[in-house]
């Protein structure tokens, strides 16, 4: 709380010391902020962009965690798929946009690609990862006591691989947010990031750092709650 009460001093302060036309004081950015929600933009936009969050973060994580446990499970699947995924990992996410758009058009289903492809990729590395770092001998061991495979998988690998799964978790809820408002920047009419864009394009800069304090908000609140989670299952695994 002290950094964030610390870094809004600096900000105030800055801002009015330099008198800088790109960079508002927080006052004034607070103040545009309560005009845009007054007027509605904020909240319409913003509950369209939570849909499109929501629905490709969830397909993601459905999508993301199965194909990374079957690669850490299976010794042919990341031969298969571990190039290519480590590939599009690397690959600047803003390049899918063009493609997604002339696979769905101008619809909601883009705003949700973009999202899932953002996300998905780390999430299926991580829960990779995960599966791979249990150790061996404890996969021996829950054997040596006739543990059947599907035993051995969900009472010994999937317990072990939960940190390291949430984590990917938490780095892809990062990448969703991002990829919410590149989405919309490039091929929406509406959501925040198309809000983003209709004030940089009248050179408000009150009101586009307005906008984007509500959409750090809105990663600090959802990785907040996934780090909770994250808390919970480390505790319950023992790690």
């Amino acid at each position: 709380m002290l950094s964030l009460l610390s870094g809004a001093l600096l900000w105030e302060v800055a801002a009015r010391w330099f008198h800088w036309s790109f960079f508002p004081p927080l006052s004034s950015v607070a103040v545009t902020l309560y005009r845009l929600t007054a007027r509605g933009l904020i909240l319409a936009n913003l509950g369209r962009s939570l849909l499109s969050l929501a629905a490709g973060y969830g397909l993601a994580v459905v999508i993301g965690s199965g194909v990374g446990l079957l690669m850490g499970r299976y010794r042919f699947v990341p031969s298969l798929l571990e190039p290519a995924l480590h590939a599009l990992l690397a690959t600047p996410k803003v390049a899918f946009v063009p493609v997604v758009y002339a696979l769905f058009g101008l619809s909601r289903s883009t705003q949700v690609v973009v999202v899932f492809l953002n996300a998905v990729f780390i999430i299926a590395i991580n829960a990779m990862a995960g599966i791979r770092g249990v150790g061996a001998g404890s996969v021996e061991m829950a054997r040596s006591f006739g543990a059947s495979q599907r035993q051995v998988f969900w009472r010994v690998l999937l317990p072990g691989s939960l940190p390291l799964t949430m984590a990917g978790l938490r780095l892809g809820m990062g990448q969703a947010v991002k990829g919410m408002i590149t989405g919309e920047m490039f091929i929406a009419y509406f959501g925040l990031g198309a809000l983003l864009r209709d004030l940089g394009g009248r050179f408000d800069s009150a009101g586009v750092f307005a906008v984007l304090l509500v959409v750090v908000i809105i990663a600090l609140l959802c990785t907040a709650v996934i780090q909770m989670v994250e808390r919970r299952v480390t505790a319950w695994t023992g790690g």
